[in-house]
C-alpha cells in the first residue's frame, strides 16, 4: 500500500461535532427527522440488524425500518416495537421498502448467501447514501465497485478482504490503508479499531482517541452502523455522520465502562447515545 496523498491527522472532539445536529423545533414530529432502512439479519443473526436498528433509533432517526429475514421479523418487532420490520423475500421487495427512506445501512447479520448477495446487489443500485457494513464488505471485496455515497466500516480483517492484503499489512501502515481503500472504493472510510481512522480522500485524516478495550466483543459494529445511519437519515452529510458517530459511539463506550469493561455489551452503549445526544 502506497500512499495517496499527503495528510494532517485531525484527533476528533465530540463536543464540536455534537453541535453539528440541529435543534428540535416544538412544532416538530417524526418526519423531520428522517427515515432510516437498516438491511440484514440472515438466519441465525437477528441480533446483529436488531442493535443496528435500535441504535439508529436512539441517535434520533425518526423513523427505522429494517428488512430481514421474514423468520426474524416478528420477534424483532415484539423486543423492539418501535422499529418497522420487513420480512423480506427478494429484491423486489427491498427496492420497494426503500422509496421512503433516507439511508440505507447494509450488512449487519446479512450473510454470503443468495439472499444476501441479492439484497446487497438491490441495495447498491438504489440512490441513497448509504454505510456498509460486516458481510456486505465482504461481499463487496468479491466484487469491488467505487461509490462516493457510501461510508465503509470495515474492521481489520474485512480490511485486509477489500485490499487482497494480510491483516498484518493493514496493522503495520493503518494510515495507508485507510487512504488506499478510500482510493479504491470511494466515498468515506472508517477503519475501524483502536484509534479510529476515518478517510473522505481530501487530505484530512480523522482519528478517534476514544474507546476501550471492552468494546471488542461482538456486536459493537453493528451499533455504530445503525448510529452513523441515523445521523445520516437526519441530514449530516456522509463525513459529518461519520465523524460524529464515530466519536459517539467510542464515548457512550466509555460511559458504560465506568461499570467495568468486562462484560461490556453492544446494548450497553444504548442509553449512553441517548444521553449523549441529548448533551448539546
Amino acid at each position: 500500500m502506497s500512499e495517496i496523498v499527503q495528510t494532517n491527522v485531525t484527533v476528533l472532539s465530540f463536543d464540536g461535532l455534537i453541535k453539528k445536529m440541529p435543534s428540535r423545533a416544538e412544532d416538530s414530529h417524526k418526519g423531520y427527522f428522517g427515515h432510516s432502512l437498516l438491511v440484514g439479519g440472515n438466519t441465525g443473526f437477528s441480533g446483529a440488524i436488531r442493535l443496528a436498528s435500535e441504535a439508529a433509533l436512539r441517535v434520533g432517526s425518526g423513523l427505522v425500518s429494517v428488512a430481514t429475514k421474514v423468520e426474524h421479523a416478528a420477534g424483532i418487532t415484539m423486543a423492539r416495537p418501535e422499529l418497522m420490520c420487513h420480512g423480506i423475500v427478494d429484491a423486489k421487495s427491498l427496492l420497494s421498502l426503500s422509496k421512503k427512506c433516507n439511508v440505507i445501512g447494509l450488512g449487519p447479520g446479512l450473510g454470503q448467501t443468495r439472499w444476501s448477495t441479492q439484497l446487497f446487489e438491490q441495495a447498491l443500485d438504489i440512490n441513497l447514501p448509504m454505510v456498509v457494513d460486516a458481510d456486505a464488505l465482504n461481499l463487496l471485496s468479491n466484487s469491488p465497485r467505487k461509490n462516493n455515497q457510501w461510508i465503509l466500516t470495515p474492521h481489520v480483517g474485512e480490511a485486509a478482504r477489500l485490499l487482497k492484503c494480510s491483516t498484518d499489512d493493514i496493522q503495520k501502515d493503518r494510515l495507508a490503508a485507510v487512504k488506499t481503500l478510500q482510493h479504491q472504493y470511494g466515498g468515506v472510510i472508517v477503519l475501524k479499531g483502536s484509534g479510529s481512522l476515518i478517510f473522505d480522500g481530501e487530505g484530512v485524516v480523522y482519528r478517534c482517541d476514544a474507546g476501550n478495550p471492552g468494546m471488542a466483543s461482538g456486536g459493537m459494529g453493528d451499533v455504530l452502523t445503525g448510529v452513523i445511519s441515523g445521523l445520516v437519515a437526519q441530514g449530516l452529510t456522509c463525513l459529518e455522520a461519520a465523524k460524529l458517530g464515530v466519536v459517539l459511539h467510542a464515548t457512550a463506550g466509555d460511559r458504560a465502562a465506568l461499570q467495568g469493561m468486562v462484560g461490556l455489551l453492544a446494548s450497553d452503549l444504548m442509553q449512553p447515545i441517548r444521553g449523549l445526544m441529548n448533551d448539546y
